[in-house]
């Protein structure tokens, strides 16, 4: 089957026609991120919620340095686990400052705001609600972003791009206004700092404490200047680069370019480094950006929906494409994303850990298993600190933590520690890699992280004598995180997981022809049974009444079987907890990620009809914005975890998973003669 991609891509161009607060557009590298606002830079920032970012993989600062404080300085709280004391570094009573920055250290850094100055003739600044006949549109199959405007009479055209090997944006705009000296680019850096303990309070950058940072300029020429950056012991340097017109500097952290005298054009490139950037013309930016996203939508997967008679099809089809375009700006990087990519810091910029599954899962399946391997190398990277950690809690193996900054040193929480439904995630992203990369190459490049997760994961189970099986916690806190660290025991999704996780280890060591360790078949063979009631699971085995006292946040239990093949699921038992779940769950209280859950769950049951369902419900959680984001909530406007999740869903109910009963013709679509799913590239989950 031969698709017309550029067709597909093309037809779900964002375009625009007034100013979105909630919706900017982006654009990027996978490594570099850079979203704009109605005039195509970061003019009107104060008036997005959203906040207009200029973000990096390598872009990190520590407040007042490095090594202020470490884990000693907080007090480790410990709990009962069969005999011994385990410490968990929760939120102490005492240690405030010392727990605040170990949360917000390193935070990702704002590396700086791109944006024009509009001047009315009198010369005070232009409001966004002045600019007339807005048009913007993102050519998806090039990435670039035009932007067409009147303001006072006068159009304004701007071109805006990302280079595809540089973190540089390319800018090229025409309007008479430049001639006039009415319409100025300037760069601003703002103070590094992270202020705010709650994590909401500090997405948007502080543009005050001038002396908390230095901006210098080096090495400048008629068209170009290097500027160098440094805040405590971090930095990173700027190069501009323009064709006609003068840079002057306007305020400490301040640069303005007008344009040439009597010209009406502008054009320049900002590129970001942590040296020297290197050299770059508007021209090559865009030229670059046409080239890597042409490749990238040629390569991979493709699906088609335009053929169906659902009125719910087109939407489905947009949000499958704009997702494609977001998770590789935002979530193919070289080490796990943060949950709102590089468009702005949420939870201080550092990544969760039990997400990145969520982000990449969908690479390899969508035929990117590049895009996977980007980030998977950064596990190999921390495996000493995860040794460390599983160590210092008296474990065996590696234990990864959930929320990390790029350094991998876990972060004190409340939930935060007691998670451990990330721990096999590096098991099967490193497993649906091998599945369309299956040499030995693979095999070696991710055996010591996966053998090193198992050893862990047989450490942690305890043996129940009475039952004779293994059980899981207390403590822990499951993936349904309104449960309590101390009570929680057994919770269906993780004692699956784990079972999966360790049959993983054991294949890979089959495959590798090297001695397994024999715990991890013990252990896989004799996992608790997953705890149920009335004839629907639980969300742990000590939880009295899920759906009566616990019906929110992730209906966690109904991952048993769908992101997993389930070989401990009831499927009549999950039958009746995915209805009790549609019917009575506290929606507006769930996740992004939650409704493609229920959505694969609903197709490995065979109900194609609840999973296209699950997939479109109409929910405040489930709302994909005009540029394809997954909102959740005032302050959480993108959510990546939803956009991958999305991606994960529709390529299983499209191409199939192991032992579906149609294969790869499309068992999780309905087949009420409604849908019309033409596909190519994918291949089917685990």
């Amino acid at each position: 089957m031969n698709l017309n991609r550029k067709e597909i891509v093309s037809r779900h161009n964002p375009v625009l026609t007034k100013p979105e607060p909630l919706a900017p557009l982006s654009i990027g590298n996978g490594r570099f991120g850079f979203s704009v606002d109605a005039t195509g830079l970061q003019t009107f920032y104060d008036d997005y919620e959203t906040p207009l970012g200029t973000q990096s993989n390598w872009g990190w600062h520590y407040t007042g340095g490095r090594g202020v404080y470490s884990e000693k300085d907080i007090a480790y709280q410990t709990y009962e686990t069969y005999g011994r004391k385990v410490g968990y570094p929760m939120k102490p009573e005492d240690k405030a400052e010392a727990y605040h920055w170990l949360r917000q250290n390193p935070h990702r850094l704002q590396l700086g705001r791109i944006a024009f100055r509009l001047l009315r003739e009198d010369g005070s600044e232009a409001r966004l609600s002045e600019l007339e006949r807005l048009r913007q549109e993102l050519d998806l199959w090039t990435g670039i972003v035009r932007s067409e405007f009147v303001f006072d009479g006068r159009p304004v055209d701007v071109v805006t791009s990302c280079h595809g090997e540089q973190d540089a944006v390319g800018v090229r705009v025409s309007s008479p206004l430049i001639a006039e000296n009415r319409l100025q680019l300037f760069v601003r850096f703002p103070a590094p700092d992270m202020t705010n303990t709650a994590w909401a309070k500090s997405v948007f950058p502080d543009w005050g404490n001038d002396d908390r940072h230095r901006t210098e300029a080096d090495a400048e020429t008629a068209t170009s200047v290097v500027l160098r950056r440094t805040m405590d012991d971090d930095g990173y340097r700027v190069r501009l680069e323009w064709t006609a017109g003068a840079l002057e500097r306007t305020g400490a952290h301040e640069f303005t370019l007008r344009g040439a005298t009597g010209a009406d054009r502008l054009e320049c490139t900002i590129g970001f480094a942590p040296g020297d950037p290197a050299r770059t013309s508007a021209a090559e930016a865009e030229s670059s950006s046409a080239e890597r996203w042409s490749t990238f939508w040629e390569s991979g997967g493709a699906v088609d929906l335009s053929g169906s008679a659902d009125e719910r099809a087109r939407e489905l089809e947009r949000r499958v494409v704009l997702s494609q375009y977001l998770t590789a700006i935002h979530s193919a990087g070289t080490m796990p994303p943060q949950e709102t990519g590089l468009m702005y810091n949420s939870w201080f910029g550092k990544m969760h850990l039990e997400m990145h599954w969520w982000h990449a899962a969908h690479f390899p399946l969508w035929g990117r298993a590049s895009l996977l391997k980007n980030s998977m190398d950064w596990y190999n990277s921390i495996l000493p600190l995860a040794k460390e950690l599983a160590a210092s809690q008296g474990y065996e193996g590696a234990r990864w933590p959930k929320m990390v900054g790029f350094d991998g040193a876990q972060s004190p929480s409340p939930v935060a520690p007691g998670l451990i439904w990330q721990q096999p995630h590096p098991m099967t992203l490193a497993e649906l890699i091998y599945r369309v990369e299956p040499d030995r190459k693979t095999l070696e490049r991710y055996a010591d992280l996966v053998f090193q997760s198992a050893d862990f994961m047989v450490s942690y189970a305890h043996w129940n004598e009475e039952r004779k099986s293994f059980d899981l916690g207390p403590p822990l806190i499951p993936a349904q995180e309104c449960h309590s660290l101390h009570e929680s025991m057994n919770p269906p999704y993780e004692v699956e997981y784990w079972k999966y996780g360790l049959e993983i280890a054991l294949r890979w060591a089959e495959r590798l022809q090297v001695r397994a360790n024999p715990a991890w078949a013990k252990v896989a063979g004799a996992m608790a049974p997953l705890p149920q009631r009335n004839g629907v699971y639980l969300a742990h085995e000590r939880c009295p009444d899920t759906f009566t006292l616990k019906n929110r946040d992730h209906p966690s239990m109904v991952g048993a079987l769908g992101l997993l093949p389930g070989t401990l699921v009831d499927k009549d038992v999950m039958r009746n907890t995915l209805r009790k779940v549609q019917t009575d769950w506290q929606w507006e209280s769930a996740w992004g990620w939650d409704f493609p859950m229920c959505a694969m769950t609903a197709a490995r049951l065979g109900d194609a009809e609840t999973a296209v369902d699950f997939l479109l419900m109409e929910a405040t959680k489930n709302t994909y914005l005009s540029n394809g984001h997954n909102y959740q909530r005032p302050g959480l406007t993108a959510y990546l975890p939803g956009n991958g999740g999305l991606l994960t869903a529709v390529a299983m109910m499209a191409c199939g998973w192991d032992g579906a009963e149609t294969g790869g013709d499309c068992p999780g679509f309905p087949r009420n003669g409604r849908w019309s799913v033409r596909w190519e590239g994918l291949h089917p989950i685990l």
